[in-house]
């Protein structure tokens, strides 16, 4: 797999595009999840934080039936969840940028995503911080430095 694209995030739906797709690639094909993007982002309502976040029990019921997404039902959740977590956040310092920048450093900031967010562990976060264009350690550095090896 080559490497993802760095972006500069102009939304919370950038954010939260980001984080799903970290989401879904948590024990999948990197392939499949790249290869299902586009009906994935028309189906979660281009991640738009606010529809997103306004998702009920029952909208994500019919979700993990439509074969445009990836049906699993509790990673769907999940980033409903995700989704208003990060609209609270972004309320309570201004941006969600702030947010990710308020903690002091890399391994705060991971420790803190991965306690808040749904399905999203390490290597997640690493890969949605990368992605936002956070600073980041030297990928080769963050696996020896968790005994990973490449």
């Amino acid at each position: 797999m080559e490497a993802p694209q760095r972006i500069d995030p102009q939304a919370l739906a950038d954010y939260l595009e980001v984080m799903s797709k970290a989401v879904f690639h948590s024990g999948m094909s990197w392939r499949v999840v790249e290869a299902k993007w586009t009906d994935i982002k028309e189906a979660m309502r281009g991640f738009d934080p606010a529809a997103v976040a306004h998702l009920s029990d029952r909208d994500v019921d019919e979700l993990a039936q439509d074969r445009r997404v990836i049906r699993n039902r509790r990673k769907l959740a999940a980033i409903v969840k995700n989704a208003r977590t990060m609209r609270e956040l972004e309320d309570e310092h201004g941006s969600f940028r702030q947010y990710l920048r308020s903690h002091g450093g890399f391994e705060a900031t991971v420790k803190d995503l991965c306690k808040r967010f749904g399905f999203l562990g390490e290597t997640g976060a690493y890969y949605f911080l990368w992605v936002v264009n956070e600073d980041v350690p030297p990928y080769d550095e963050w696996c020896a430095s968790r005994g990973r090896a490449l």
